[in-house]
């Protein structure tokens, strides 16, 4: 099927994405924030470059879009044209999310993985709940956390 906007109307559509200050990482600042966590944002000192990171819990936090860390949810699904661009393009970065994960918690790091579908979308969850569940993982502990949408 043929893309329904030209090519230059389709290059300022994709240009306009943004890789960071997404809406769903601001929902996860502002809400760890108000809970009285304090963090640094995007350290590129570490692997993968974590959208946020809480030195004094040794952990990090990464809020992935479901469309561009191919997420198994209702919010996916694989591009009906340039299949193979996008599926080189979305393996690719779910390789390097693997890697990443991988480096940080051989150096010590926790990591937590907050899905789009689990802050928007129809099967959101209420947004006090992600954050508590990520506020007890940072003070109890744990090398892992994954949050994602309901399942419908």
């Amino acid at each position: 099927m043929a893309d329904i906007v030209p090519a230059d109307v389709r290059s300022r559509m994709m240009s306009g994405i943004r890789g960071t200050d997404t809406k769903p990482e601001q929902l996860l600042r502002k809400g760890l924030h108000a809970q009285g966590f304090r963090f640094r944002l995007h350290d590129r000192m570490l692997p993968g470059k974590p959208d946020i990171v809480l030195s004094r819990y040794r952990a990090v936090i990464f809020a992935h879009g479901c469309f561009w860390h191919g997420h198994d949810c209702h919010m996916f699904r694989w591009p009906s044209t340039r299949e193979a661009y996008w599926r080189k393009k979305i393996g690719g970065n779910r390789e390097r999310d693997t890697r990443s994960e991988e480096a940080l918690r051989e150096a010590g790091w926790r990591c937590a993985v907050i899905w789009e579908c689990a802050l928007r979308g129809r099967g959101r969850l209420p947004f006090s709940l992600v954050i508590d569940r990520l506020a007890n993982w940072l003070k109890e502990g744990g090398d892992f956390l994954e949050i994602t949408g309901k399942i419908d």
